[in-house]
């Protein structure tokens, strides 16, 4: 048995079509109904219409990512227990429609963040990167966030002041652009004001809050998880520390295990994402793979170069500081663990994460970085590649 080969699409506006995405390889679809308002209940007549599209050209879909989670329900505020019975009906509707694992996360304000979306690689592709000067430039003298200059050290303060100096008005403008990007696939963006207010509402809320407001969640959910027969899949926090003044509290093996212990159940699992949690230079990605590979209930690989500062840069999949053998061997051992006690969730998907933008997609339009055709199948055949070989000397030992 293999992983099950799985590709983001981010349905019919998507660029890439589901009949270029079966060629990759790919057997399974990772989708969400972007089009259904954050807050609202995913129907089952939504799921089915968008089930029978992705059959239709034989494929299947294996991953919802995600039913977004609304910012009262992480502020435990405003109409945060409408929500929550809304959360708890779509997924008995994922469940009813037969989509058995949701992706999601639970950051506040802000999805994935960088700093630039066009770097030029060493092969000529176009990357993204995550530069903490560029940010904290961007935080104190861009948004110019109340007190944001008391988050950094003197020499962070005094090298943001260069850097927002030395830009010119365009780059000013791309740096705004590119850190008030939306959540991919939901076509929203903020405006700095919509920013400005956005994070005004947490500002009473402490990294304690968070944690417990997420607890609360689960304890809530989970139950009705375990009962639809949906598996949820926590996200790692990107990049995995506090940004704009925001906690983070999924961003280190410490965090995950206290996540797992709220409700110990195989509902309540996480989504292992090697790049997000790869850009903390002080996470293990092969120990925590290995430590909690009885709960990665999906899996996201792409890697990184990082350093001690905090930038990272999105490699190719191979390329990185993340050890990608020694991941995938321990979730092929888990893999076959779970097919030897004959459990129902041993497919364990993953998908190739990002992927460099390459010349035979720099024409298509609408495409969201990291997530063009040709880097994205680079990445997918590098990784069967590893997953075959890795899987022959199990097999032998």
């Amino acid at each position: 048995m293999a992983l099950e080969q799985t590709w983001r699409w981010f349905g019919p506006k998507d660029p890439i079509t589901l009949k270029e995405i079966r060629q990759t390889g790919a057997t399974g679809v990772v989708t969400a109904l972007h089009h259904v308002p954050r807050g609202e209940v995913w129907s089952v007549e939504e799921i089915q219409k968008r089930k029978g599209k992705i059959e239709a050209e034989g494929l299947t879909w294996s991953v919802a990512e995600s039913i977004p989670i609304h910012e009262d329900i992480k502020k435990r505020s405003g109409n945060h227990r409408l929500y929550i019975d809304r959360y708890k009906e779509s997924l008995r509707n994922l469940g009813k429609c037969g989509v058995d694992i949701n992706c999601y996360n639970f950051m506040p304000v802000l999805d994935w963040s960088r700093t630039n979306l066009q770097v030029v690689f060493e092969d000529g592709s176009i990357t993204t990167d995550f530069n903490t000067v560029a940010f904290a430039a961007f935080d104190i003298f861009i948004l110019r966030r109340h007190n944001a200059e008391k988050d950094y050290d003197e020499g962070r303060y005094s090298r943001a002041k260069q850097h927002y100096e030395g830009l010119t008005a365009v780059e000013k403008e791309k740096l705004l652009q590119t850190v008030l990007l939306g959540f991919p696939g939901s076509g929203e963006a903020f405006t700095l004001k919509g920013l400005r207010s956005a994070l005004g509402e947490y500002d009473v809320l402490r990294e304690a809050d968070l944690r417990e407001n997420l607890y609360s969640f689960l304890r809530e959910v989970i139950p009705v998880a375990e009962e639809s027969g949906v598996l949820m899949a926590l996200h790692p926090d990107d990049p995995p520390w506090p940004l704009l003044g925001l906690p983070r509290i999924v961003g280190n093996k410490e965090d995950i295990e206290q996540i797992l212990n709220v409700v110990d159940s195989s509902a309540n699992g996480i989504t292992l994402c090697t790049g997000s949690l790869g850009a903390g230079i002080q996470n293990d990605l092969v120990d925590m793979a290995g430590s909690f590979a009885r709960r990665i209930n999906f899996i996201h690989l792409r890697n990184v170069r990082r350093n001690s500062d905090g930038d990272f840069i999105e490699t190719n999949h191979l390329d990185g500081d993340v050890d990608m053998y020694g991941v995938l061997r321990h979730l092929l051992i888990e893999q076959k663990r779970r097919e030897h006690e004959g459990r129902k969730d041993r497919r364990m998907p993953f998908r190739p994460d990002h992927g460099h933008l390459m010349i035979p997609d720099q024409h298509r339009q609408g495409i969201y970085p990291g997530y063009s055709l040709f880097g994205r199948m680079r990445g997918l055949a590098e990784l069967r590649g590893l997953e075959m070989g890795i899987s022959q000397s199990l097999g032998s030992s």
